[in-house]
């Protein structure tokens, strides 16, 4: 269970639901994401296909991702849909819940060292970082790049600052981008193995110039060899892969020898 700073969903909204109860007529939820709210998915909202067992579509305790359909305030009555939820919806809004329930790990562990509760957490970081940065988890990133500066920009008290700071450097992950690439080298000379091997070694000498990038690089079968890396984002992972691979390349033709890269999927 993760705070929410609403009292019910709006229609449209996409809710982690644990279905509770299942009639004939359709499965009652419990909505993960707003205490003390149910709501109610009707038979014809489970599936898409005909359905003659309920049952092999949903089951009690299960964890579903369902689609608000209709929110009636006064008798806190919340219709879903299940069927209406695609494949990539439910990827999405799963991720998300993981990162919500990171975030308030975090923030548990932070309010836990300050003496501070995890309500006041959330009201004096969580969303303040959540109006800033579109997101709890996504502020928690951009301060682990960032620093300090980040959390003064959310207008996080100060008292705050050093121990979400920290928090979020050991827990925190940052995204990446994943990037491969084969690479063809060969050298026929007396000392061509050696020619390879310094011209591979260059190339992860170039690779580690870039901040915040891993990379590695193994014989797939000879004369290819993979490269892979790990960066920030797409730029970073485009250039470092060019450069490297580029920086081997350059160096088996100095030593006498033929080379090539092409970047694979």
């Amino acid at each position: 269970m993760v705070k929410t700073r609403r009292e019910f969903p709006s229609e449209g909204d996409l809710l982690l639901c644990t279905v509770t109860d299942i009639t004939s007529h359709g499965a009652y939820v419990e909505l993960e994401e707003y205490p003390g709210l149910k709501g109610f998915i009707h038979l014809s909202e489970i599936a898409s296909s005909w359905i003659k067992n309920i049952r092999n579509f949903v089951k009690e305790g299960q964890k579903i991702v369902t689609k608000v359909l209709r929110v009636n305030r006064e008798k806190r009555q919340i219709d879903l849909s299940l069927r209406r939820v695609t494949e990539q919806q439910k990827r999405e809004k799963i991720q998300a819940w993981k990162r919500a329930q990171n975030a308030e790990g975090i923030l548990r562990l932070a309010a836990d060292k300050l003496g501070k509760t995890l309500d006041e957490a959330y009201r004096e970081v969580g969303w303040r970082l959540e109006d800033r940065y579109g997101e709890i988890y996504a502020g928690l990133q951009i301060i682990k790049k960032r620093g300090l500066e980040a959390l003064e920009e959310a207008g996080i008290p100060e008292t705050w600052r050093q121990v979400i700071y920290n928090e979020a450097l050991e827990h925190v992950e940052l995204p990446t981008v994943k990037m491969k690439a084969q690479i063809e080298v060969t050298c026929y000379k007396a000392d061509g193995v050696e020619a390879i091997k310094k011209s591979l070694m260059k190339g992860l000498e170039e690779l580690k110039k870039e901040t915040g990038v891993k990379g590695r690089i193994f014989l797939v079968g000879s004369p290819k060899y993979q490269f892979e890396i790990e960066a920030p984002d797409y730029k970073i992972a485009e250039k470092v892969l060019a450069n490297t691979a580029n920086e081997i390349i350059n160096t088996i033709k100095s030593l006498g020898g033929e080379g090539s890269w092409k970047k694979i999927t």
